[in-house]
């Protein structure tokens, strides 16, 4: 009887490739989007309803980050109840509808019970959101077989954070300074999630995350462009310039947006990549995110090329975004879909809009193919043989607000059109808010008055190690901080 109503499920795709509620998820975004925002390439509202994430999962964590968000206290945090964790995921659901982008987060998550945490994947899984694993990585490195577990449990995505403003790393890469001291770390992490890919046969898929910071700033292309190298593993790099909340380094300096994307666009220009524009495709506010989409061909032999899918100054390929945004085809999702899932979704989005598919999509694609070398027949000819591989490696930017910054005029207008928020006192609060205006300290507050016997502080044999919250907690008041 369930998997007959599995496999009606999978059949009404054909006639119903964006499920009901996440279009009218995506309408409700769009009404609560300032009209200034509201251009021709906005995603929010029309292919996405955002993203979200856990508060007070973890408060927790085994490092003491030089750019670290948490607050002071969180060390000493009692953890959410279990109650409260459903009540979120809950509430995440609702606001981001089906094959929403959840972020379980809030400290060392790796650092809860392991039966909790498979739990809570499996929570997630239940009430149809994806849930993405934000980690350091060490828990899984100490833990043999973990994330074998995670991927059992359900888990298809994770998030591997690794810089050199981070303290409190273990082994070898304790006193890592510096980006390449850590790129053995990633290519032991890449293979980590190789590896359990080939146990499990589920293509996880993995982000890499970093703070940047003046300190590491020039480093960051030689970053990308390694991690561009391992994008079987690597498909999506998150880099997040640094912003002066919780316990941050006074001394760390922060970067601009064009310091940025000057260095990505260093990283990818031998591979063709043309870092002339602005970024065109927008989540909520123009200041928060850029996103970037890259396609790259290989062909045998030959030196990868990277194609964005929005080329600086080609009017065609914003008319067509623009165009698909506007489409039946929009918010259409295939993350995550079985093989027949995924073949009944493509047919019910063709059937949507056959007529946009055949005569926008189609010559445009023709016309790109042509463009980079491969006429469209000879592609598809070579990829059946094996001799062109072609994959995609997404560049994202999220610019994380100071106290300051989001005390402005300009700061309340970005936290209106965020993207990102966590569920706080009954309505979706937006990261920037729960980070810069004491949302998330006063959650924390209230944790402590309800959660007493859920002490969420490190024992010694978690935390003693130099630069950890537990050793700093035993410092000299009025000591500087490094």
């Amino acid at each position: 009887m369930r998997g007959a109503l599995r496999l009606q499920g999978a059949f009404r795709l054909l006639v119903e490739p964006v499920p009901q509620e996440k279009r009218e998820l995506l309408a409700a975004r769009w009404r609560e989007l300032d009209p200034h925002f509201q251009g021709p390439l906005q995603g929010l509202g029309r292919q996405s309803t955002g993203c979200g994430a856990t508060i007070g999962l973890n408060p927790r964590c085994d490092f003491d980050c030089a750019g670290c968000y948490l607050g002071n206290d969180a060390n000493a945090v009692p953890r959410a109840s279990a109650v409260e964790i459903r009540r979120q995921l809950a509430a995440l659901r609702r606001h981001l509808g089906p094959k929403g982008n959840l972020q379980l987060t809030d400290g060392e998550v790796t650092l809860l019970p392991e039966p909790e945490l498979l739990g809570i994947v499996r929570d997630a899984r239940r009430l149809g959101l994806i849930p993405m694993l934000m980690t350091h990585g060490d828990g899984l490195r100490r833990s043999a077989g973990l994330l074998d577990r995670l991927v059992e449990a359900g888990l298809t995505e994770i998030a591997l954070h690794v810089d050199s403003l981070q303290r409190g790393r273990r082994g070898s890469y304790r006193e890592a300074r510096t980006e390449a001291e850590l790129e053995p770390l990633r290519d032991e992490l890449a293979e980590m999630v190789r590896e359990t890919r080939r146990r499990t046969g589920v293509r996880l898929r993995a982000a890499a995350t970093l703070t940047v910071a003046r300190s590491n700033l020039a480093e960051m292309g030689a970053v990308v462009d390694g991690l561009f190298r391992r994008r079987d593993v690597f498909g999506l790099v998150s880099l997040q310039p640094l912003a002066r909340v919780g316990r941050t380094r006074e001394s760390l300096e922060g970067v601009t947006r064009e310091e940025l994307w000057a260095q990505v666009g260093h990283a990818l220009a031998p591979y063709a990549f043309d870092e002339s524009g602005a970024g065109h495709l927008r989540f909520g506010h123009p200041d928060c995110t850029r996103v970037e989409p890259l396609l790259v061909v290989e062909r045998e032999g030959e030196q990868p090329r990277v194609l964005p899918v929005v080329r600086p100054g080609r009017i065609e390929d914003e008319r067509l975004v623009a165009r698909y945004l506007e489409s039946g085809l929009a918010g259409v999702a295939f993350r995550d879909d079985p093989p027949l899932e995924r073949t009944l979704r493509v047919l019910g989005a063709f059937f949507a809009a056959p007529t946009f598919v055949l005569r926008e999509i189609l010559p445009w694609v023709r016309k790109r193919a042509a463009e980079s070398g491969l006429p469209l027949a000879r592609l598809a000819i070579e990829l059946v043989r094996g001799k062109v591989r072609i994959d995609s490696f997404q560049v994202v930017s999220h610019h994380f607000m100071s106290r300051e910054e989001a005390a402005t005029e300009r700061g309340r207008e970005r936290i209106a059109a965020c993207l990102f928020r966590v569920p706080v006192g009954g309505r979706m609060v937006s990261m920037c808010e729960a980070n810069a205006l004491g949302v998330r300290d006063r959650f924390y507050g209230e944790l402590a008055a309800t959660n007493p016997g859920r002490n969420g502080s490190l024992p010694v044999t978690e935390s003693c190690h130099l630069g950890s919250p537990y050793s700093r907690a035993k410092r000299v008041a009025g000591t500087p901080r490094a």
